[in-house]
């Protein structure tokens, strides 16, 4: 009698449970509308994002073609990449530590406040310097060269961010003392690799119409003819080839770094340093590198050079092969038998551990101790190295009042 009552229980309950309609709890019907608004957001944001690279053009192109079978004919380009001339590790310590430095590092990586400068008249560059050489610093590795009679650009950066994206990426510290539009006429820009610190889809867009040529090393042209340049205006190099422009020799010269625009397909375009030769004055651009004997060897061929513009910040013992740091900024100074130093690729972006004026603070001290002609000119001071050099100390300045 008892066993037959539970089993008339049980057989009740399974019956109501059966018959009784479905509720949804509170918790499913919260992750129902966040899955719902997730469809919403997701796409939107990579909508927005791809808008921020202007709709994937700031990423640039890939060399096809007879630009590609030019590409693999070089002695530095195997299995598909361009090598450089000895191993090159990216980074001697672990992505860890990287990241750990990165979000908790106690470094001033930034100024402590906003920064202006004066900025550049554009009738300064009217007409040409005296003694046929003038270099102004616009930031960053971009500097003007005015030598004899041409005028010189390089690696264009104008641009508020060193990012595909217009709203992420390193911002700058200050904005570019010469404005976009009042560039003057351009004779050459060169370009040393296809990093956005060095290559900004709207700046080059910008600086086309004025400019006569776009010297470039393998791979890279690709990118401006993506961009619109047109291609008989665009001269791709490979290391120790020479063009000749405008009174000019403008030669590629080998160096120690790597390339590329995301997050795959790295080291399909080549990076180089520049020596640009003209009738009475020689100027050498390292561009982006670590150090090696190459640098005895450019000396040698090329030098001596009136003035070296060389990469001296965005430095770590993390990847001491691919930048130079202060102490080897000044060695290949003097491997390029140059006469003034001019250090660039500093006090513009955030884009090492170190503060963000330790470059200079360094480099000073070590070219006075070696005796070396330090040019530190402001953001958008004009010198001519016949004359004083500029000795700023801008970065010590209190910031600008809001």
């Amino acid at each position: 009698m008892t066993e037959q009552r539970a089993l008339s229980k049980v057989s009740a309950s399974l019956a109501k449970s059966q018959s009784a309609p479905s509720t949804p709890t509170a918790r499913f019907v919260l992750a129902r509308a966040l899955f719902r608004l997730l469809l919403l957001i997701v796409p939107l944001a990579l909508l927005l994002g791809w808008y921020s690279t202007s709709w994937g053009r700031a990423f640039g192109a890939s060399a096809s073609g007879a630009d590609l079978e030019r590409i693999q004919r070089s002695r530095h380009y195997s299995d598909g990449v361009f090598v450089n001339t000895l191993p090159t590790p990216m980074t001697t310590g672990s992505t860890w530590s990287m990241l750990w430095r990165w979000g908790f590092g106690t470094e001033a990586r930034h100024p402590p406040g906003r920064l202006e400068f004066p900025g550049v008249e554009p009738a300064t560059f009217a007409a040409s310097p005296a003694s046929g050489l003038r270099l102004t610093w616009l930031g960053h590795s971009t500097v003007l060269i005015e030598i004899d009679g041409q005028r010189v650009l390089t690696d264009p950066v104008f641009g508020q961010r060193t990012s595909p994206s217009r709203w992420l990426g390193p911002e700058r510290f200050f904005a570019p003392p010469l404005a976009l539009r009042d560039v003057p006429t351009l004779d050459a820009v060169v370009i040393s690799h296809d990093h956005y610190d060095h290559l900004d889809y709207e700046t080059i867009v910008a600086l086309a119409p004025v400019t006569q040529k776009f010297f470039v090393p393998l791979g890279v042209a690709a990118h401006l003819k993506a961009w619109g340049v047109d291609s008989a205006r665009v001269v791709e190099l490979d290391w120790w080839q020479s063009a000749l422009h405008a009174g000019l020799e403008f030669t590629a010269t080998p160096a120690r770094h790597f390339s590329g625009r995301g997050l795959t397909g790295g080291n399909r375009t080549q990076w180089a340093g520049w020596a640009i030769v003209g009738d009475q004055h020689r100027v050498f651009f390292t561009g982006d590198t670590g150090y090696f004997g190459e640098f005895a060897e450019i000396g040698e061929r090329l030098g001596p050079f009136d003035a070296s513009l060389v990469e001296a910040g965005a430095y770590d013992e993390l990847w001491p092969n691919i930048h130079l740091g202060p102490e080897n900024a000044l060695r290949v100074h003097k491997d390029l038998r140059a006469k003034v130093l001019m250090p660039v690729h500093w006090g513009t972006f955030n884009l090492a551990f170190h503060a963000w004026s330790e470059p200079i603070e360094r480099l000073r001290s070590l070219a006075l101790t070696e005796h070396v002609k330090l040019a530190q000119p402001s953001p958008g001071e004009s010198f001519e190295l016949s004359k004083s050099l500029p000795s700023s100390t801008w970065w010590k300045q209190p910031p600008a009042a809001d």
